[in-house]
């Protein structure tokens, strides 16, 4: 016989974790003294033990583990569980993808964001963007709208975005309740998904503008790259676009103060 400190020791189980299956009938010990309490182990306790041990390894809940040790005494039943088992397993292994694809894009968001952050000015910038395929709902409402949009097209697509949202403006002036918007996601491959439109959006020159601070502060920016647009003598084309570098997130609201969202004024070449 082992006393419950030797058998810790060849089994590599805690005392702790003997008392819990005592406790729970997964692994009684041979014998408990009537007198002192102690708990002594045999050999086949051993057996015993290294097999709980095992299928602990495999993830095995403990509930589980005494209908294996108690229940299933016949091959057949002990391989569908160990298959059950598997299939438990295979499909946590998806979940954890899933969390960890989510994981990624919202550290390297931050990153990104952190990254434009540390710049101590917003310029007016002329640049290219270039064509790209989108998901997009095209609504009449209020601006703030869109975070719903936004929802209903990461749902559908899942897995094809592979940018920042954005939205398309169709108004060249501001409305309160009634703005023709277009919210939008960049996607990397086409797919046909009802409700959504799927196209490719051409690119070409833009005034660009880095706005930091909240939406409700948007007009600032765009006072200033309104006017450096007639300072050149552009001509903007409609839509506009307003692409969320960094805003409230789905776990993270942050500071309103820190948001920042890039104006795009196309403009005739």
């Amino acid at each position: 016989m082992f006393s419950i400190g030797e058998f810790s020791r060849i089994t590599g189980l805690t005392i702790k974790t003997l008392r819990l299956y005592h406790e729970k009938e997964i692994l009684a010990p041979h014998t408990v003294d009537s007198m002192t309490g102690y708990r002594y182990y045999s050999k086949r306790n051993v057996a015993k033990a290294r097999v709980i041990k095992e299928l602990r390894a495999m993830e095995f809940s403990l509930a589980d583990i005494k209908i294996l040790l108690d229940e299933l005494t016949d091959e057949a039943e002990i391989l569908e569980a160990l298959e059950k088992q598997k299939q438990n397993l295979t499909e946590k292994i998806a979940g954890y993808t899933g969390v960890l694809a989510k994981l990624d894009a919202i550290i390297t968001t931050e990153k990104e964001a952190q990254i434009m952050l540390s710049q101590t000015t917003y310029e007016v910038q002329e640049k290219y963007v270039g064509d790209q395929w989108i998901a997009g709902i095209r609504y009449k409402g209020k601006y703030s709208d869109c975070g719903k949009a936004f929802g209903i097209i990461a749902r559908k697509m899942g897995r094809l975005l592979c940018g920042k949202p954005f939205n398309l403006y169709y108004d060249a002036e501001y409305k309160e309740a009634d703005a023709d918007i277009e919210s939008c996601i960049p996607i990397r491959k086409p797919k046909e998904v009802e409700g959504i439109s799927v196209r490719n959006l051409p690119g070409g020159k833009c005034i660009s503008l880095i706005h930091k601070g909240p939406y409700d502060q948007l007009g600032r920016s765009y006072e200033t790259i309104i006017a450096y647009v007639k300072q050149k003598g552009y001509t903007i084309k409609v839509p506009s676009r307003e692409v969320y570098l960094k805003g409230p997130g789905m776990i993270f609201k942050g500071n309103p103060k820190n948001y920042l969202t890039e104006i795009q004024m196309m403009i005739e070449e």
